[in-house]
């Protein structure tokens, strides 16, 4: 592991660690950072031995958001993609869609594309210290890594609109209420808690994760009768194999099932 970088990766076993490494600028994402974080999210889709990711943050806040001064002449040139050009767009907008599940833990600011990482990954949990603001409204410009549709997707449309629309800052139990986080934990708890959560996910069937994630993320983007129409094409890939053989298995034997990912 890089301590320097300001993406740093660390694996452990079937996770892939992914740190938020910039605390002097209250993690600001520069261009370096959105780079950086999409080529750990590659990293993540492309290793076998990975199964599941965390994302997390060096310091004392999870992000303060957007660098402006270093992203603005990006934006206003027509180049900024939110690091989907390299590996895999963390925010999903670009690109192909991440084949494999992600924890991410927040903590102090968790501003703008904070919030988008909690509504584009998995599963969210906050440390109770957290702070929460999509405040692009307050800078001249919009949210433009899926709030606008995630997030009113996630909490409804009042709700969505009542922080988007006014910027304001809003606490860890107002994002547990409308479903931006799943879980709220004691400040300084939160990456364990990830990790904790991850590591069960890993320890899950690879291919099973996945063709849920497929199936879910169809329903999303197509409806239901979409999502309805692959199940018959998914269910004959995962109950062909071996690790459905081996659950199977190791359910007759009472044992823990160990999987393969095949």
């Amino acid at each position: 592991m890089n301590d320097q970088a300001k993406i740093t990766t660390e694996k452990r076993d079937h996770l892939l660690l992914m740190g938020v490494n910039r605390p002097a600028k209250m993690n600001a994402f520069d261009a370096d950072m959105l780079r950086g974080l999409a080529a750990a999210f590659g990293q993540l889709d492309e290793d076998p031995e990975l199964r599941c990711g965390v994302v997390f943050a060096h310091g004392d806040h999870f992000t303060a958001g957007l660098d402006l001064a270093n992203v603005a002449p990006l934006i206003q040139s027509g180049d900024f993609n939110l690091g989907g050009k390299e590996g895999v767009d963390p925010w999903g907008i670009l690109g192909r869609a991440r084949k494999k599940p992600s924890v991410i833990a927040v903590h102090g600011r968790c501003f703008t594309l904070g919030i988008e990482l909690c509504l584009s990954l998995d599963v969210a949990v906050a440390a109770s210290n957290t702070r929460f603001a999509q405040i692009e409204i307050k800078r001249g410009i919009f949210p433009f890594g899926g709030a606008t549709f995630r997030l009113p997707q996630r909490a409804g449309w009042g709700d969505a609109m009542r922080w988007l629309l006014t910027g304001d800052e809003f606490g860890a139990d107002e994002a547990h209420r409308i479903g931006l986080v799943q879980e709220v934990v004691p400040a300084g708890q939160q990456v364990t808690r990830a990790m904790e959560l991850a590591d069960i996910i890993a320890r899950n069937a690879p291919l099973g994760i996945q063709v849920t994630k497929e199936a879910a993320r169809k329903f999303i983007e197509a409806g239901e009768d979409a999502a309805i129409a692959i199940v018959p094409h998914i269910r004959e890939r995962v109950l062909n194999s071996a690790d459905a053989a081996e659950g199977i298995k190791s359910f007759v034997e009472r044992r823990a099932a160990v999987f393969r990912g095949c």
